[in-house]
């Protein structure tokens, strides 16, 4: 009986086992089989990825924090076995156990599985393969809930929004129903939309348990609203936050964000909200949170109108932490008081470099900071070329002995006086004055005399030294030369006084052992404008600056009133700017609204000065652009008909289309028809005048795209005709009764020009003083240059004025030393000789020609 009763309970639990079986026993065996076996694995699994994603990821708790950890895909290949072994256990759970009530469980988690993997097309299929074939309602919410998270991470925000709406008309769980308010929260957070984050995740708050850590959500929820404006709310959130015990960073980013917030929305004293943030300050829990600690007290300082304390605050933040995230965030906060408040572009740039090479790429304002820097970069640039060149040019006036003394009294004032006491000396380390004074006037805040004595001061002088040494750490022999800071991050003294880049200075250390006077002097005379030209080029190079400076504060700063300035100041400097058309056309924009005599002045002259520059045509005729460019679109219509003519040979028809399309009206496609014009006209002239078309063209247009196809064209025509003459031989032509030349050909490396130019100047004023002569100089070749004399009206002329200067030759001083060819030349002859170069041919017809036979 007893071995039949063991045959008996096998049987029993045989037939429990088959999974296709239905009975009681048969799903109790199969449900807690596939529970505590393979679904119970995969959960682990997938516990440890969430846990995995949640502790890799880094809060900045200087931005509202994310609700959930964002998905990573370099982590991902990390965790990839534990997410092959919750696929392969929860695989498990549904092939043995079908029958069981946890197979709709294992697909979510198979699902979950591909998400974290970044399979999403596999994870999409899971989640609904669950909610369309699953048994369980609550599981194929829950698959769906999945599904729509799946599309948040992927960027699928239509299909996502479309889950939601299905879900919301659905009959939830009160676990389903939290997690559908969490993850409609995190969409909206996605997409920025921050009224409606604080909609959902509001929502979540009554279901929320333990597990969820309510801290968090309340800790966000607080930062929202304190964003938002609405600080009574976010401080009841941050007290809530702190009524769950936290982990303690939460802990103390909420203490320090009460502090902003608690004591001025319901009393308003300011007094208590600095005491609670001395207090965290003294905690000694918080020594590692100093450096956040100071920067929002300079953020609040800020609210409060307090640069200084302000300014000092976000220097402590930099010196006392090591988060590159809190340095960024203070050099930006920095910048932006002195661009928006102050209006110091010049030391707004210095912050604004700083803050971009400090914040992370990544960083929600990046972009913006970047772009901003760029600005005052360029704005800086502009004012330190209109203030070198400027100084260039007044020191380029005075004699060696004054601009000596000059760089000896600017190297002078850069020297700090030392401040001498008992025990050693102290050497200041930077100039504090001209930067304090700039906050205390925009403040209206008296700064003590007393450098210690000044927070304002003190930060800066923190600030120049890290400038200058770099991050050094508090440590004996910093100074050392094998701990020198590389000298890319020194910034030479004298440079910065003359606003010159620092890196066109020589290092600090190679230099110590020369005169800094005499190396200044040396460096700077070689930047000198002393000849006309470079003058000229320095000038030039301020009319440039001038008006990009206007452009920077027009366009970019919005700042119309510097603008003006600036503009007028460039047309007081350069009223012959080739910029006037267009600076007269933005003062006019600029006062229309506010001045309209001075903008209709500034209209008169632009119509009555440049009646056909484009802004004229704009002033007179609004829609002058749109009407223009319908003109060119009917000129290139035309253009291409006149074109099928020239090719057709057709030069007539071809001629005729072009000065139709020229009569419409001067556009910019006007060089192309010109040219066309050109190519039309040389089918039928000869070379010389098709030659000449061309240069006229290229004078006329000097700018224009089709210019450079016109001197491609001028120059094979020369090459051709050069080549012909030499196959020809060169001919001169016997036709002697034109306007000749006079010509003196000499080596140019004798550097004879300017003084030929002067003795002849000075023997046509002797000699032939009511004939108008000119005098010219041009280059022949590469060794020889001509000095030539024009007006001689025919041969008579010409030989009697060769046989004076050979007759006077002797007695010019000047020329008694050099050595030089001198002959008479028609026009056309000299074209021919310029042409070929061949000045030995020309010799000997002149001499056969000019030069009268002995008898």
């Amino acid at each position: 009986m007893k071995i039949r009763y063991v045959y008996i309970i096998i049987a029993l639990v045989l037939v429990a086992c088959s999974p296709q079986s239905n009975t009681l026993t048969s799903k109790a065996f199969h449900n807690t089989t596939a529970h505590y076996n393979g679904y119970y694995y995969a959960l682990e699994e997938i516990t440890k990825i969430e846990v995995t994603i949640r502790k890799n990821h880094k809060d900045d708790y200087n931005r509202v924090l994310k609700l959930f950890a964002p998905l990573d895909s370099v982590l991902a290949k990390s965790y990839d076995k534990e997410i092959q072994e919750a696929v392969k256990m929860a695989s498990i759970a549904i092939q043995r156990h079908p029958n069981s009530k946890w197979v709709d469980d294992s697909y979510v988690l198979v699902g979950k599985g591909r998400l974290y993997s970044f399979d999403w097309g596999n994870a999409i299929q899971t989640f609904k393969f669950v909610n369309t074939k699953g048994k369980e309602l609550n599981t194929r919410h829950e698959a769906l809930i999945w599904l729509a998270r799946t599309f948040t991470e992927h960027g699928e925000f239509n299909n996502a929004e479309a889950t939601f709406d299905f879900l919301q008309k659905q009959k939830l769980s009160k676990t389903n129903l939290k997690h559908f308010y969490l993850e409609k929260a995190h969409y909206y957070q996605v997409r920025e939309d921050d009224n409606n984050f604080v909609k959902y995740l509001t929502e979540a708050v009554p279901l929320l348990k333990k597990k969820d850590r309510p801290g968090r959500i309340y800790f966000i929820l607080g930062q929202v609203y304190q964003q938002l404006g609405f600080e009574s709310e976010a401080y009841n959130y941050f007290r809530k936050c702190l009524d769950t015990h936290p982990e303690y960073e939460v802990d103390f980013y909420a203490r320090l964000y009460m502090a902003q917030v608690a004591e001025i929305s319901k009393s308003r004293n300011i007094a208590n909200a600095r005491k609670s943030f001395k207090k965290l300050l003294k905690d000694s829990k918080n020594k590692e949170f100093k450096d956040k600690i100071y920067y929002e007290m300079g953020v609040f300082e800020r609210k409060q109108n307090n640069i200084d304390e302000a300014f000092a605050n976000f220097e402590l933040a930099i010196r006392e932490g090591n988060n590159p995230q809190i340095d960024g965030e203070a050099y930006l906060r920095m910048g932006q008081i002195y661009y928006d408040t102050l209006r110091n572009y010049e030391f707004a740039k210095l912050y604004y470099d700083s803050a971009v090479t400090t914040l992370s790429k990544d960083h929600e304002e990046f972009n913006a900071v970047k772009n901003r820097q760029e600005i005052l970069a360029e704005f800086v640039a502009h004012l330190k070329t209109i203030s070198w060149q400027d100084s260039l040019m007044v020191m380029a006036k005075m004699d060696s002995a004054s601009l000596v003394a000059h760089i000896s009294a600017v190297l002078e004032s850069q020297k700090k006086p030392e401040i001498k006491s008992r025990k050693k000396k102290k050497r200041a380390r930077i100039d504090i004055a001209q930067v304090s004074s700039t906050l205390n006037t925009a403040t209206g805040i008296e700064g003590t005399d007393w450098y210690f004595g000044n927070p304002s001061a003190l930060a800066l002088g923190q600030q120049e030294f890290k400038r200058i040494w770099g991050a050094v750490a508090l440590e004996d022999n910093w100074r050392r030369s094998s701990r020198a800071v590389p000298t890319t991050q020194r910034t030479n003294t004298i440079a910065a006084a003359n606003n010159t880049p620092a890196e066109e200075t020589a290092p600090a250390e190679e230099t110590s052992h020369v005169d800094p006077v005499l190396a200044e002097f040396t460096r700077i005379s070689k930047e000198l404008p002393r000849t006309e030209e470079q003058v000229a080029e320095a000038l030039e190079k301020i009319e440039d600056a001038y008006f990009l400076l206007g452009d920077v504060y027009y366009f970019k700063l919005q700042e119309k009133d510097n603008a003006v300035k600036t503009y007028e100041t460039l047309l007081t400097r350069f009223p012959q700017t080739e910029y006037k058309p267009e600076v007269l056309y933005k003062l006019y924009l600029m006062y229309k609204d506010t001045d309209a005599t001075r903008a209709e002045r500034y209209a008169s002259e632009l119509k009555n000065i440049f009646p056909e520059s484009t802004f004229a045509k704009i002033l007179i005729n609004p829609d002058y652009l749109l009407e223009s460019s319908q003109v060119v679109e009917k000129q290139k219509l035309i253009y291409r008909n006149a074109y099928h003519q020239f090719e057709a040979y057709q030069l007539d028809s071809t001629i005729a289309l072009l000065d139709e399309a020229l009569a419409l009206d001067k556009t910019a496609f006007t060089p192309n028809l010109e040219l066309l014009k050109v190519l039309a006209l040389g089918k039928t002239e000869e070379i010389a005048r098709y030659q000449y078309r061309l240069e006229s063209f290229i004078k006329q247009y000097p700018e224009a795209e089709v210019t450079a196809y016109a001197e491609k064209l001028l120059k094979a025509s020369r090459d051709f005709e050069l080549k012909r003459e030499k196959e020809k031989g060169i001919k001169y032509i016997a036709s002697f009764d034109e306007p000749h030349y006079f010509v003196m050909i000499f080596r140019s490396d004798a550097k004879l020009e300017d003084v030929a130019a002067k003795a002849l100047d000075g023997f046509n004023q002797t000699n032939f003083s009511s004939a108008g002569l000119k005098v010219s100089n041009l280059i022949f070749n590469e060794t020889n240059s001509i000095t030539f004399v024009s007006g001689l009206s025919g041969m008579k002329d010409a030989q009697q004025y060769y046989r004076t200067f050979i007759e006077k030759q002797p007695g010019l001083n000047a020329l008694k030393s050099h050595k030089f060819d001198t002959f008479v030349i028609t026009k056309n002859n000299f074209d021919i000789f310029y042409r070929t170069k061949g000045l030995h041919e020309y010799l000997q017809f002149f001499e056969k020609n000019y030069i009268p036979k002995n008898p």
